[in-house]
């Protein structure tokens, strides 16, 4: 791609969280200097303050005038600003992905499937992490880095 075009297309992925099913913070990681630095604690509470929004936003469907097929609700998929773009991804176990990236960004969601390949790659196949705990693996740091920086 020339630069030009990345001029253009700007793929710049700021952050990426991870939260567990019960709304607690299991990994924090930000990949560019974009959005303001926030303390431990103020990745905690947007954790725990997303997980809320995110149950409460499954609920708040209209019912429809038919029969509905079956379909899970599923809360909160993209809020969009003029700073940043979030993304979410919920696996079937309750694990939600947040990506954070400029708010043009193209195919956020490709890029979420991608980290979740890698983390149930790198986490969830280490026999030394434990499911719902904070993550620590080096491995998982490493891809996830090398993958985020060959997109921007």
């Amino acid at each position: 791609m020339l630069d030009t075009d990345k001029a253009q297309n700007p793929r710049v992925v700021f952050a990426l969280i991870i939260i567990n099913k019960a709304g607690g913070l299991i990994y924090q990681r930000d990949f560019h200097e974009g959005l303001t630095k926030l303390s431990v604690n103020d990745y905690l509470i947007l954790a725990g303050t997303f997980h809320g929004i995110h149950a409460i936003t499954a609920r708040l469907m209209p019912r429809p005038l038919a029969p509905p097929p079956p379909q899970k609700p599923t809360g909160i998929e993209v809020l969009e600003s003029d700073a940043f773009r979030l993304q979410c991804f919920q696996t079937l176990t309750g694990t939600k992905f947040l990506l954070f990236t400029e708010p043009h960004q193209t195919n956020a969601d490709v890029v979420l499937r991608r980290v979740y390949e890698l983390y149930a790659d790198y986490v969830m196949k280490n026999p030394f992490y434990q499911s719902e705990m904070p993550i620590r693996c080096e491995a998982f740091d490493r891809h996830l880095g090398s993958y985020v920086k060959s997109r921007q």
